[in-house]
């Protein structure tokens, strides 16, 4: 009897290890998870620092083809630009292991910023990926948009053809763009959760 209540009390504590350990799924309509993190040139950032202006959150890896996609294009920089003009926070958050695809230091990732002409506020380096997994981040690109209150508005892609192809770009919805201007006049977007493409993020 004895070595049988130790069981019960086992498993029990190991449920207790599992409902900790679960993150919640993010919701549209809810706070988005506050975090401290660094950025590319070693400067701590914190979500709650820009409380009141609408931030977004860009998921990238520069040696994903679908990443390429978009920078390649032009159309990463171009939201980047339009969202700089509107004083929307742009963070761009590289969350590759290190020695995994797409991993790079601070000086690194401000070059790749450089070359690309990119404009992000700050990009964001989670080599260990917590940042990734507090938000469910599954690929590069994977994006969210937060409002001036703090609350999540969007997530998912940042348009709507899954491809790696240049030339899709102009035929897809923008929903990532839509979504940014309609939080940033106080608006729902049309589009609040969508299914973010791309290659999965290396963790």
């Amino acid at each position: 009897m004895a070595a049988a209540a130790a069981i019960v009390v086992a498993l029990i504590g190991m449920v207790g290890i599992l409902d900790t350990a679960a993150s919640p799924a993010l919701q549209i309509g809810q706070p988005a998870p506050d975090f401290t993190a660094e950025d590319s040139k070693g400067e701590v950032v914190k979500l709650s620092q820009y409380h009141g202006k609408t931030v977004v959150l860009e998921w990238t890896n520069a040696d994903c083809p679908y990443t390429r996609k978009h920078y390649h294009s032009g159309n990463m920089q171009s939201v980047q630009a339009l969202a700089q003009r509107d004083g929307i926070v742009w963070l761009s958050i590289i969350s590759s292991a290190p020695g995994k695809q797409g991993y790079v230091n601070g000086p690194a990732a401000d070059l790749l910023t450089q070359s690309r002409k990119a404009s992000p506020t700050q990009v964001v380096l989670d080599p260990s990926g917590t940042l990734g997994r507090l938000y469910g981040a599954k690929t590069t690109p994977h994006m969210f948009v937060i409002d001036k209150n703090g609350t999540l508005q969007y997530m998912g892609g940042i348009d709507s053809i899954a491809t790696a192809d240049e030339s899709d770009i102009p035929k897809a919805e923008p929903y990532l763009k839509e979504a940014m201007v309609a939080v940033e006049q106080g608006q729902t977007p049309l589009h609040a959760l969508t299914k973010p493409y791309g290659c999965s993020i290396k963790y």
